[in-house]
């Protein structure tokens, strides 16, 4: 046998495995973001994959790492990394825009965020570090803002940074209650056009 063959050998079964986990983690975000990680259960995964429920725990052990999968499947979907530049707010409308494409992930996104406050539910701590980051991000973001003179002035970059991510997830909510009457990314447009100055 050749490498090149014992290469192909190899790869098959990983692919077929790998196949089989982002079928699931898709199936456990329809079902988690239609019905919350309470109120569904992993033979509903299961179902929603079209599998055994043997073979969902196969692949994910537990309802636990299927909700992390989910999330993790929803965030390499949605989740943009603006830099540090002018094309910060641009981005972030953009981004937006991505997500109204995006609806079930969206809701996936609003049920668990939700539910997290509890503090037994196990998605707590990723939505700690997940708004941690953010804010951190974002504070950044109109830092720098401010050090080129594109913020306002009386904005402090850290509230600014914080009160565009509250914006983000509350107009999220509302657009998905009332998708014909609200326009998620003309609302965070509006609102970055308060904090940030036009270039001169």
């Amino acid at each position: 046998m050749t490498s090149n063959e014992s290469g192909r050998r190899r790869r098959g079964p990983y692919a077929k495995s790998a196949a089989r986990r982002e079928q699931i983690a898709q199936a456990a975000l329809q079902v988690f973001g239609a019905r919350g990680y309470r109120g569904g259960t992993v033979q509903d995964v299961a179902d929603a994959a079209g599998m055994s429920q043997t073979s969902v725990l196969h692949h994910y052990p537990n309802k636990q790492e299927l909700l992390i999968a989910a999330l993790k499947r929803r965030d390499a979907v949605t989740d943009g990394t603006p830099g540090t530049d002018e094309c910060f707010a641009q981005s972030i409308v953009e981004q937006a825009q991505f997500n109204e494409g995006a609806a079930e992930l969206i809701e996936l996104y609003a049920a668990l965020c939700g539910e997290s406050t509890t503090s037994d539910h196990p998605a707590r701590s990723y939505f700690e570090a997940r708004f941690e980051r953010l804010r951190g991000e974002y504070g950044a973001e109109f830092e720098y803002m401010k050090s080129v003179g594109r913020l306002r002035p009386g904005v402090d970059p850290h509230v600014a940074g914080a009160s565009l991510l509250a914006l983000w997830d509350g107009i999220q909510v509302q657009w998905l209650l009332s998708p014909d009457d609200v326009d998620m990314a003309g609302t965070l447009k509006a609102y970055l056009d308060l904090v940030i100055l036009p270039e001169s």
